[in-house]
């Protein structure tokens, strides 16, 4: 198969006996060889995040034998992670997953160098980090990272292997600004706030980190060796309920703010304050108008004597209220709010009390209630997690 692409990296050193054996079954495909192996044991690639994706993606580069892996990961393990993050396990809870990651990548091909990076990575320390890599994994499952990893990378002239997951959809692609569009290309803006929930809002298959993150590692091994048609300026679409593939051909913005032709941006910028956790709405709008769940567990407490009647409103999705709710609370999912339906409904005689998971989703809500004229409505800090954390602990938490 004719390569589109030269190989990224230069050949190492002849392989061993023992690294033959180990590495047979790549040395037997032509395109592979003896001189695509020395390849990726000669390269340096950095995964960032040990999740749903960085699990895989971690996993199949240490069994393909790359030379050197970085994780770059500031987390801990939570059960919850267990479900998709396959590279930990129960008894790695609570440990950090920059350590569990590494221990099972040593278990599975004890000649990679692994290099654990325990930070949260930003603006102060990811180009000082990238300078260190041939190529970069992205696992991350947030906006303002994924910008940050991109400019970055076409900064430094890096090629960027992304992968984005959520419920039973993927997607994945190679941004390399040498030899077609970056990540802006393709999203110049971050969607609003609050518009695309994330993982651990909307949920995701567990299988699904494996369809995408394995994608992944195939294109960085097709980046590094040289071999096959890189997907530089394509977009694979996954639907797992279908189980179709569809590859879209994507085109390198002139205009684009990092990579166009007069590009904008030429330095790292602030990339939560790009995307916004909130919008500017809903951060006006919790200005002096948020209680704490022990604040709300007090409320409710003499809403019982009968000294004050509220409407608490839980603005989940059903399936997360049939998980665990707070006691007295009335589900209203949030699209209710942003459609208009569920503000026509709404008492004039009570205080509305909004709460969902962790705050961001009652925020956005809060705004548009207060824009209905509820002037003294407000919304719980910390969602039904910190009333799970500090009220009732006994509950599940999810």
């Amino acid at each position: 198969m004719s390569a589109t692409l030269k190989p990224l990296v230069s050949e190492g050193p002849p392989l061993s006996v023992d690294e033959v054996r180990r590495y047979s079954r790549h040395l037997i495909i032509p395109d592979v060889g003896m001189s695509g192996q020395r390849r990726l044991m000669n390269a340096k690639v950095l995964c960032v995040g040990a999740g749903g994706l960085g699990s895989p993606a971690l996993m199949y580069l240490a069994a393909a034998g790359v030379g050197t892996l970085g994780i770059v990961e500031f987390d801990t393990v939570d059960e919850s992670n267990l479900q998709r993050q396959i590279i930990h396990s129960q008894s790695d809870i609570d440990r950090p997953k920059v350590d569990s990651a590494a221990d099972t990548v040593k278990g599975i091909n004890p000649y990679v160098n692994v290099i654990k990076h325990e930070t949260r990575l930003d603006s102060t320390n990811v180009m000082e980090i990238f300078a260190q890599y041939d190529l970069i994994v992205d696992g991350t499952d947030n906006f303002a990272t994924r910008y940050l990893v991109n400019d970055a990378c076409v900064l430094l002239n890096k090629p960027y292997v992304w992968g984005s997951i959520y419920r039973f959809d993927g997607q994945a692609s190679v941004f390399w600004s040498e030899h077609g569009p970056c990540y802006r290309c393709l999203y110049p803006e971050p969607p609003p706030p609050g518009m695309v929930p994330s993982c651990s809002e909307g949920g995701v298959l567990g299988v699904l980190c494996a369809s995408i993150g394995s994608i992944q590692v195939t294109e960085a091994i097709k980046v590094l060796t040289g071999i096959g048609d890189p997907l530089v300026g394509s977009l694979i679409v996954y639907d797992a309920l279908e189980m179709t593939y569809r590859k879209i051909k994507m085109r390198k913005d002139p205009n684009c703010a990092v990579c166009g032709e007069n590009p904008t941006v030429t330095e790292l910028i602030d990339y939560e304050a790009f995307c916004g956790a909130v919008s500017t709405e809903a951060a006006e709008a919790i200005v002096d108008s948020t209680i704490n769940v022990k604040q709300l567990d007090e409320m409710l407490k003499a809403r019982e004597r009968g000294e004050k009647d509220f409407l608490l409103i839980d603005v989940r999705e059903p399936n997360e209220y049939d998980i665990v709710s707070i006691p007295g609370a009335v589900l209203i999912p949030k699209n209710e709010f942003l459609m208009g339906d569920a503000l026509t409904k709404m008492p004039t005689d009570k205080q509305i009390v909004l709460h969902c998971k962790v705050g961001g989703r009652s925020a956005e809500v809060l705004a548009a209630v207060k824009g209905a004229g509820f002037k003294d409505a407000i919304h719980v800090g910390g969602g039904i997690l910190a009333w799970v954390s500090q009220i009732e602990p006994d509950k599940p938490s999810y």
